[in-house]
């Protein structure tokens, strides 16, 4: 396939469109989430941390490369049809990251936290996986290793947002269940975490 156009500099800039995507979809959801009473926090030092780790990996190892180049070590041949594939993966996983927040409403939060008058959501994008945020977040890393031909930083999104996920989903569920008991079981029965049919 021949597309001159697309080039390295073209991966980097639709990177950074995607975060800047990513920015404006969870802005205005963000203030909300500051002036919404919270019943319940949960949040620690691994919170904070696994949190720190996934915004390094998906923010700041990728926007070094994209403005400095570096590292140059780990670069590999860039792919064109990688980087048509990465586009179409993160366009994805910005229209779900939408309708996550959208499905969600007061409902959601950066943090473990429980709202007041928080309730269950099962519809929409959360008919069939519990975590479609999550599969946002995978989707954005998969695009990343796509759009950024650099070992490290192409992978520090699946790395780095990884580390959240499996630190973090089985404190979040065990928080839904002391708040919406055997709802949320029979939820969890009838739903996958994050790839529909699959996982």
């Amino acid at each position: 396939m021949e597309l001159p156009f697309i080039t390295p500099l073209v991966g980097k800039i639709v990177w950074l469109a995607g975060v800047i995507g990513w920015f404006i979809i969870r802005y205005p959801h963000d203030r909300r989430a500051r002036r919404t009473p919270k019943a319940r926090r949960y949040v620690g030092i691994r919170e904070l941390i696994s949190l720190a780790i996934s915004a390094s990996g998906l923010g700041l190892i990728p926007a070094v490369y994209v403005f400095a180049g570096a590292p140059r070590f780990a670069d590999y041949p860039f792919s064109i049809v990688a980087a048509i594939l990465g586009t179409a993966i993160f366009a994805f996983a910005l229209w779900l990251f939408h309708r996550t927040h959208t499905d969600l409403g007061r409902n959601w939060s950066v943090t473990l936290e429980v709202r007041n008058q928080h309730s269950l959501v099962t519809e929409g994008v959360y008919n069939r996986v519990r975590h479609p945020m999550y599969s946002a977040f995978w989707l954005w890393g998969v695009a990343q290793a796509a759009l950024l031909p650099n070992w490290i930083a192409g992978l520090a999104g699946l790395v780095g947002f990884g580390t959240l996920f499996f630190l973090r989903v089985g404190n979040e569920e065990r928080m839904m269940l002391e708040t919406f008991g055997d709802e949320y079981r029979d939820y969890m029965k009838r739903t996958a975490r994050i790839i529909p049919g699959i996982y």
